[in-house]
């Protein structure tokens, strides 16, 4: 216990001082916002794969593979193409014109206020379904390390991340993800090999699966069309959701942006591939457990050696951290500058934003926290929930994000019903729909329908909405 406590305060500590040096490096909301649009190939590629590998990963997926087996692995393989498509395709226009936020790119190109707000308040509701599953899984593990209550250890998993966010702004966030992924990469390939030695090799692993629950290896385990439909909301979600977005204008050219890519890829498939294999060694070692959720801190606490499954704990903290952190900031930002600034006071000084700001990230971190303990989520896999914040975000903002760099004759009208009506139905399918498919499909269908006929119906934007985007130029639009 007192080993596990020493990393636990060292690493907390570690993470707290680069928050620190962050903000005394601090100059501008650029630098709050976006890391002054600074950041190389390495650290962009690692705070992009470490913003993606969360809870969702080292819990969630391994959870999901305990309860259901191998077959959830299809819906893994889409991730690498949405990367390549974030690139490939959306990248390159996207980034002609430098941003602060999401929904100042909606405002920019759309030419509407409107459509900022509302892209705001989705980023804020499906912010806060996203963290509940962070802190349920910090719950969890502060449990497993030192036998807290989990209420408990949700409570003070919060009041750790609210700190150091609060504090750096994107600098903080960039570097410290930087360390959280080098930490999730260690922590895993030491894992591994030690889970693979309680067996006779990966062979017999495999082989003991098979006794105990014969279907893992079936890749039927999930029905087809709800594989499908979960593949799209992952896919959706990888390319448009805020927190990544917001990455491609912290990264100082494509360059930076399409070698950062290759590493998130390598380091998100590699670590996926993992902790699959960790999922079926606890298949057979606790092939009993109430939740599947509890496969991981169970591994760490009574399979590895102490010091490595500390570490490995401490990984899978580094994941919820690295996800939470990139969400506070991208909501503190469109309570501030899409929501305040831009519809309650445009004047605001940059010191009044970043109040509203920092008071933003502080109720948007609480307010997961408050659910939990109310009883909403109980009882659901921490994945289902990541998988339900990814459908909202993709509904929401695929359509007129892709579509604002790829087609000129969109409206602002087009996006404003695209957004509305795609985060609508989904909400509603996940209400009283067939749970057979999932909600994304449904409303990434009403998204583009909308989008396209809207559009249509209404006048044709101005050049100067779109022709920034489609210009060989680079340009810069953000508020100083």
């Amino acid at each position: 216990m007192n080993l596990q406590l020493i990393i636990f305060v060292g690493y907390f500590l570690l993470v707290f001082g680069i928050g620190w040096i962050s903000m005394k490096l601090t100059r501008s909301e650029k630098d709050y916002w976006i890391a002054g649009g600074k950041l190389g190939w390495g650290i962009g590629g690692a705070t992009m794969a470490a913003t993606h590998t969360s809870a969702g990963t080292f819990i969630g997926t391994i959870g999901v593979i305990y309860a259901v087996g191998w077959s959830f692995g299809w819906v893994l393989l889409v991730i690498p193409l949405a990367y390549w498509f974030m690139v490939a395709v959306l990248a390159p226009r996207f980034t002609k014109v430098t941003e602060l936020t999401l929904p100042a790119f909606l405002q920019r190109r759309y030419q509407s206020k409107t459509a900022r707000g509302i892209g705001a308040v989705i980023i804020l509701i499906a912010t806060v379904v996203y963290i509940q599953a962070q802190i349920v899984a910090g719950g969890l593990v502060s449990n497993i390390v030192f036998g807290v209550d989990p209420t408990t250890g949700m409570i003070i998993f919060t009041i750790i991340l609210l700190a150091y966010t609060l504090v750096g702004g994107m600098l903080a966030v960039a570097y410290t993800d930087f360390l959280q992924m080098i930490i999730m990469i260690v922590g895993t390939l030491v894992s591994v090999p030690l889970m693979i030695n309680h067996f006779s090799g990966l062979a017999d692993l495999v082989e003991k699966v098979e006794l105990i629950k014969p279907l893992t290896f079936d890749w039927g385990g999930f029905p087809t069309v709800l594989l499908i439909t979960l593949s799209l909301a992952f896919f959706l979600g990888s390319v448009a959701t805020p927190e990544k977005v917001v990455r491609l204008y912290a990264m100082k050219d494509m360059r930076s942006i399409r070698k950062a890519m290759l590493l998130t890829i390598v380091v998100v498939t590699g670590l996926n591939l993992l902790v699959f294999i960790l999922g079926l060694g606890a298949m057979t070692l606790f092939p009993n457990l109430p939740t599947g959720d509890l496969a991981m801190p169970i591994i760490a606490k009574a399979v590895l050696p102490s010091f490595i499954g500390t570490i490995m704990l401490a990984a899978v903290t580094s994941a919820m951290m690295s996800t939470v952190d990139s969400l506070l900031l991208v909501a503190g930002s469109a309570l501030s500058e899409d929501i305040y600034q831009n519809l309650l006071h445009k004047n605001a000084s940059r010191s009044r934003r970043l109040l509203i700001a920092r008071i933003g990230i502080l109720i948007v971190g609480i307010l997961p926290l408050i659910s939990i303990l109310s009883g909403l989520a109980k009882g659901e896999l921490i994945q289902f929930i990541v998988v339900l914040f990814t459908a909202i975000m993709g509904a929401g903002f695929f359509t007129p994000v892709v579509g604002g760099v790829l087609w000129k004759r969109a409206t602002k009208q087009g996006a404003i019903a695209s957004m509305i009506g795609g985060v609508t139905v989904t909400a509603l399918w996940k209400a009283f729909g067939d749970p057979l498919i999932y909600p994304v499909l449904p409303g990434f269908v009403v998204s583009v329908l909308s989008y396209i006929i809207v559009s249509y119906l209404t006048t044709p934007p101005d050049e100067s909405a779109w022709k920034p985007y489609f210009d060989t130029e680079k340009q810069t639009h953000e508020d100083e």
